[in-house]
């Protein structure tokens, strides 16, 4: 009796399976957005992004006077040109050194006891947390003529008279260097924390002598923290203003100083937005090329 009972039992479930066949799941691809959800980001992008780069199109073509004047003025001038290749060279220069330095430093965090690294992670974060003029005071004291770095080298006997260490580019990379450091370290090292000890060890039993264990293992690897990390940089140090114009020159003008000058001083709004589009244009140029080369899952780390 209880076999007959739970044939039956099977055989209505199973009619019940063939005439309500279960939902096929939908592709992740097709499920519908919830737009809602994503408006107040839409908004705060099209309040604070795209009106104000709008704004700046529109007055670059049509103050003082309708047309292409201004980027005409803008790019045929040699003066002009030579502070965009200025800017250029200075944010690639900043950009290297900065790369050279993080990578040790991310590494050495990435191999260091816990206790020791979350020291060195709490200064990296209140150098990040000061104010950004403060620091830039502090490095014009210390690389003026008659500050601690030069008196400490006329000190060991290493110079005899004081080095130009302030306005100029020395004082610019210097400065810009310190305060981008934490902006390379910080990718590098979640990258590096990433690899597996065993890689480095396995090379190492291949017959792989440390040179070419960094070279041809750890570096690789560790690539895409080196090109999000220099990309971050490197735009950044772009459209930096403060550092440049307290610890440069007018020798060592960058266009974010320029364009300052144009809306302050000259009072020039449609050269002002034509330098800042143009920067703008070249930037995103530079990162649409860095994602063709590598791609965001490169870059990412995955």
């Amino acid at each position: 009796m209880s076999q007959r009972n739970g044939g039956r039992v099977f055989g209505m479930a199973l009619l019940t399976a063939q005439d309500n066949p279960p939902l096929a799941a939908k592709p992740r691809g097709l499920r519908p957005v919830n737009f809602a959800l994503t408006l107040p980001a839409l908004l705060l992008l099209v309040v604070f992004f795209i009106l104000p780069v709008l704004s700046l199109l529109l007055r670059s073509v049509l103050e003082p006077a309708p047309g292409l004047g201004n980027y005409a003025a803008l790019l045929g001038s040699t003066t002009y040109l030579k502070i965009f290749l200025n800017t250029f060279v200075v944010s690639a220069l900043v950009t290297a050194v900065t790369l050279a330095i993080g990578f040790p430093v991310a590494w050495a965090l990435a191999i260091m006891p816990s206790r020791l690294s979350s020291i060195v992670f709490a200064i990296l974060l209140l150098s990040m947390w000061t104010n950004l003029l403060t620091r830039t005071y502090a490095w014009m004291v210390l690389l003026q003529r008659t500050g601690v770095i030069n008196k400490a080298l006329m000190g060991m006997g290493l110079i005899s008279e004081p080095l130009p260490l302030v306005n100029n580019l020395t004082g610019v990379t210097i400065g810009m260097t310190y305060i981008m450091l934490p902006f390379i370290i910080l990718p590098l090292y979640g990258v590096i924390r990433k690899i597996d000890p065993a890689i480095l060890q396995a090379a190492a039993l291949c017959g792989a002598t440390r040179w070419q264990a960094l070279t041809r293992v750890l570096i690789p690897l560790a690539t895409p923290g080196m090109v999000s990390g220099a990309l971050m940089v490197f735009v950044m140090s772009l459209g930096y203003f403060v550092t440049p114009s307290l610890l440069g020159g007018t020798a060592n003008m960058m266009l974010a100083e320029l364009i300052a000058q144009f809306v302050q001083s000259l009072v020039n709004w449609g050269m002002g937005g034509a330098a800042a589009l143009v920067l703008l244009v070249v930037t995103l140029t530079l990162y649409a090329i860095q994602l063709k080369l590598f791609g965001t899952a490169r870059m990412e780390g995955r």
